[in-house]
């Protein structure tokens, strides 16, 4: 039997070679991380509507590492926010796909990110926002590993815990480099587990690619009823096309010519098991 959200994932990461392909765009890399954390939330776990998306009752997802936008583009499309192929349009001139998630004009999109240490914040407000007026919202937000550089992450990180923000999940892509070299290398985050919890959160680590995994903790996370989860995803950059996998090249470097082939053809293998 076909697992729903794998599948979904695969079709993600088909999409986002090719809008990076065609967008010559940086940061594929980055978005295939990803692909199969938002497949799980959207294909399983978040309560979202194409045909209402301005529900007040929706969860709400922000994209703290706003430059894998990407992805987030590729999975809305997919669940019928907007015509899939208006995925072409991404990073075109006067295109409202712009290479950092934005929500203008994009059905779905919560909140446009870029600036890094930014997400975390906002969705902490957007938490708070629920409790105070009694709304059954959950808000997801996805934070890049680098990014928790970002002394702006540990004082929403501080305020989440404080104001008890139960509603509020936070996801790490935890795929250990970052723009020029390996995190260790750029700013240690390890114990990182032991960090957040220091802060109050309460913590999991997991397999990032795995989606039982990710269902599971989901699960855990939204059952918490005293504190602000964290699940530490540990992934791969440029997870799917086996020569991008733990290349930190790949965080700018679109594909090109005979390396877009390559993973075209690895991926619609991928896309053909199922």
């Amino acid at each position: 039997m076909t697992n729903s959200t794998e599948f979904l994932a695969a079709k993600l990461r088909r999409h986002v070679v090719e809008m990076t392909h065609h967008g010559r765009s940086s940061h594929v890399g980055s978005c295939l991380s990803i692909c199969d954390i938002l497949s799980v939330l959207y294909g399983d776990m978040m309560k979202v509507n194409a045909k209402n998306h301005r529900c007040d009752e929706r969860d709400r997802f922000i994209l703290s590492k706003g430059h894998a936008g990407a992805a987030v583009y590729a999975v809305l499309a997919e669940l019928g926010f907007f015509n899939v192929n208006d995925l072409k349009k991404h990073y075109q001139n006067d295109s409202i796909f712009s290479g950092h998630v934005s929500h203008k004009g994009v059905r779905g999109v919560e909140f446009s990110t870029g600036s890094l240490g930014h997400g975390l914040g906002v969705a902490s407000g957007m938490a708070l926002a629920a409790l105070k007026s009694k709304k059954a919202y959950r808000v997801y937000c996805l934070l890049s590993d680098g990014e928790c550089d970002e002394g702006s992450n540990w004082e929403a990180i501080l305020f989440a815990s404080h104001s008890k923000l139960y509603n509020l999940t936070a996801l790490v892509d935890y795929n250990k480099l970052q723009s020029l070299k390996s995190v260790s290398e750029t700013l240690e985050l390890e114990p990182f587990v032991d960090k957040w919890q220091a802060f109050g959160w309460h913590v999991q680590s997991i397999d990032g690619h795995n989606h039982n995994e990710l269902k599971t903790s989901l699960r855990v996370a939204q059952a918490n009823i005293n504190k602000p989860s964290v699940i530490i995803c540990n992934t791969i950059k440029g997870k799917g096309v086996s020569f991008m996998e733990n290349e930190v090249l790949w965080h700018y470097r679109s594909p090109q010519n005979d390396e877009y082939d390559r993973a075209v053809q690895e991926l619609d293998a991928i896309l053909k098991r199922y």
